[in-house]
């Protein structure tokens, strides 16, 4: 009696359509679906080509009255007299990026490949959440950590032994100032900003790496440092360069935290101890006192593009370099 019924349902609407026309209306969906996609991944393009314009707008009064290489290479920031020389911030900005990237790329990567090769499937469940949980701590939480601890530490131990040690034959460990805010604090701070996103990115990239290259190594009697080195590595390199880029990325551009402890000095740093300031830091601090002098806006503009084209060339040097090694391998 039960099957009667379900037979003798009346067929719905969808059911009575010509199949040529559900086709019809599949393939209308499909298309407007990837010109939804396709609008929205190269409006991201778009929006790179608009901030860049923009800034480049706004600095144009300043790019007309100043040629550029006084700007970059002057040594004088001194927006009252109209001196824009940004040297010190660039020189800051790239030794705080570079000990950073010293510190934490080579660690990371060894992390990342215990934490897919050498760490059981438990622990790396229970491991992984605190990895993702350092990489989302927001940036002033890091910074406060390095006034409390890195600076100190930094003051009272690693400038006293480096000066005394290494200092008179190498002017880079000369610690001559008594702060502790320094070029070697921020870097430290941001190495350890970045070092959970490399970890984390390069991790998840060497476990993408097929099963059956791991298995053919382990069958010709390989290690599994052999395994990794020799396949994983190199399967990976892409993805593991990815994760460097990424780290650069945000070493670059960081702001606050490292505005709390490099020292915020407007000088080209000599020394690891040195107190510096980064063209990041320059912007958040002085934004609100941009209309207090002719062409200052325009400088803190300039800046900012700056830093947009320093990142963005860096990727693309990144993705070439990851393209043609690639292609090389193939």
């Amino acid at each position: 009696m039960y099957v009667s019924q379900r037979t003798e349902r009346a067929p719905t609407r969808e059911a009575t359509r010509p199949a040529s026309h559900r086709q019809r209306l599949r393939r209308l969906q499909d298309r407007i679906g990837q010109s939804v996609m396709g609008a929205l991944a190269w409006s991201l393009i778009g929006l790179l080509i608009a901030i860049a314009s923009v800034l480049l707008l706004r600095a144009l009064p300043i790019l007309r009255g100043h040629p550029l290489a006084d700007m970059l290479f002057s040594t004088t920031w001194q927006p009252l007299r109209g001196l824009f020389g940004m040297a010190p911030f660039i020189a800051g900005t790239i030794a705080v990026t570079l000990v950073a990237m010293l510190l934490a790329v080579p660690t990371a990567i060894l992390s990342g490949v215990y934490l897919a090769e050498y760490m059981s499937s438990r622990t790396r469940l229970a491991f992984k959440p605190v990895t993702d949980l350092l990489a989302g701590i927001p940036p002033v939480v890091y910074g406060v950590w390095g006034v409390l601890v890195i600076v100190p530490l930094v003051r009272d131990h690693l400038a006293p032994r480096a000066d005394r040690l290494l200092g008179g034959a190498f002017p880079l460990f000369a610690g001559a100032n008594p702060s502790g805010y320094s070029i070697l604090a921020a870097g430290m701070v941001l190495g350890l900003m970045i070092f959970p996103i490399i970890v984390a990115v390069t991790e998840e990239v060497l476990r993408a790496v097929p099963r059956e290259l791991r298995e053919a190594l382990h069958a010709l009697g390989a290690t599994r440092w052999e395994v990794t080195k020799v396949v994983l590595l190199r399967a990976g390199l892409p993805g593991v360069g990815a994760a460097v880029v990424l780290g650069f990325s945000r070493a670059f551009g960081e702001t606050l935290a490292v505005l709390m402890v490099v020292g915020n000095m407007p000088r080209v740093p000599a020394s690891l101890f040195d107190p510096g300031y980064t063209l990041s830091g320059l912007i958040a601090n002085n934004y609100g006192e941009m209309m207090s002098a002719p062409l200052y806006e325009g400088a803190l503009m300039g800046a900012a593009l700056a830093l947009l084209l320093v990142v963005v060339s860096f990727n693309i040097g990144a993705w070439l370099f990851l393209t043609r090694t690639r292609g090389d391998r193939q």
